[in-house]
């Protein structure tokens, strides 16, 4: 009985001693470089890539990337993407001598330490150049899949399938957290679970429509203007090459007062989880898009504006593949990373009636 007493009393001390340990192990672990180790193992572990390069990005570098070192990340699943982020941290710590991550104090405030140009991912973003030369928010699109042939948007937005969906969606609180903490974890997260609708269709089939839409009648981005310009940004999207991509201006339209629909293409119904880069999202998308006079000023940055006035409604700055046969991973669709960011984001506004 003595014995049992002492053990039990000597329970907290026990835990208290692991979790220090653990603490102490955590701290030691975030001091040290990140070496291709880490990063292979982060693969195996089957995290997003958006996770894994921003991993690589916040922490210091020790990578190998001499031709044996990248051959290895091959072999391993490493991608392109992931290898370059690797390849740009440590040219920046070996410039620097303070690691791919440390920061430098400027003028009393933490800066990232140099890197290769566009090895630091941001967010796509749209500015719209009036007196205030306003930042547009970041929208997520969220989908939904139906057995309705994607003849027309209008066809599309009687669908209840379609609007249950987007009603059944994620909240955009935590897509705007995502955004503003630049947080590719949360942001792959919200779409996941955002682009699940399961049950909606009943019978299987080989072949579905997928749609995407922002949620909510209207938005909340008044334009008084019906010749809006727009800045277009999208040189450090995470895993996009600027090249690839350019803004577009579509129309968007109302579906029984819940969301808007932006585009709509068939494909697989198990895109979604096939990581497989094979589908052509855009070869066959079917979207309101407006005639606009677009000036790409460098690599990823653009002025975008309508070639005529905008008649009042709903519209959105949206990024879309240059070449309609580029081939998509739908499991980046579904997670909103890579290339598959692209169709989850949209910039939305209105032209109001009284516009001029």
């Amino acid at each position: 009985m003595f014995r049992s007493k002492r053990w039990i009393l000597a329970i907290p001390r026990v835990l208290s001693l692991s979790v220090l340990s653990m603490i102490s192990m955590a701290q030691t672990a975030q001091k040290s470089p990140m070496t291709n180790d880490g990063v292979i193992k982060m693969v195996e572990a089957g995290l997003p890539e958006s996770v894994i390069i921003t991993a690589i990005q916040s922490s210091a570098a020790n990578f190998d990337i001499s031709s044996d070192g990248l051959i290895k990340l091959k072999k391993a699943g490493v991608t392109a993407n992931e290898m370059q982020a690797m390849i740009a941290a440590e040219q920046a710590a070996n410039k620097d001598g303070t690691g791919g991550a440390a920061g430098k104090a400027v003028g009393g405030n933490t800066e990232p330490a140099p890197t290769a140009p566009g090895s630091r991912w941001r967010m796509p973003s749209v500015t719209l150049l009036d007196n205030k030369a306003s930042l547009l928010p970041l929208e997520k699109t969220q989908l939904a899949q139906t057995k309705t042939k994607p003849r027309s948007l209008a066809s599309l937005s009687g669908d209840s399938a379609v609007t249950q969906a987007i009603q059944a969606g994620v909240s955009d609180a935590a897509w705007d957290t995502a955004v503003h903490s630049h947080s590719a974890v949360g942001g792959s997260a919200v779409m996941q679970a955002g682009n699940v609708f399961g049950g909606m269709l009943g019978r299987r089939q080989a072949t579905v429509t997928y749609v995407w839409a922002v949620p909510g009648p209207a938005s909340a981005n008044v334009l008084h203007t019906t010749n809006p310009t727009f800045a277009v940004n999208l040189t450090q999207a995470p895993g996009v090459n600027p090249e690839e991509f350019a803004p577009e201006i579509v129309k968007l339209t109302p579906a029984q007062n819940s969301c808007r629909l932006v585009g709509a293409t068939q494909g697989k119904e198990d895109a979604r989880s096939d990581n497989a880069a094979d589908w052509e999202i855009y070869s066959a998308f079917v979207e309101d898009r407006v005639a606009a006079s677009l000036n790409k000023t460098s690599s990823g940055e653009y002025k975008i504006s309508p070639a005529s006035p905008l008649l009042p409604g709903e519209y959105a700055v949206v990024l879309r593949p240059v070449s309609k046969n580029t081939k998509f991973s739908g499991g980046d669709v579904a997670r909103g990373q890579g290339a598959g960011l692209m169709f989850n984001a949209a910039w939305t506004f209105q032209v109001s009636e009284s516009a001029q």
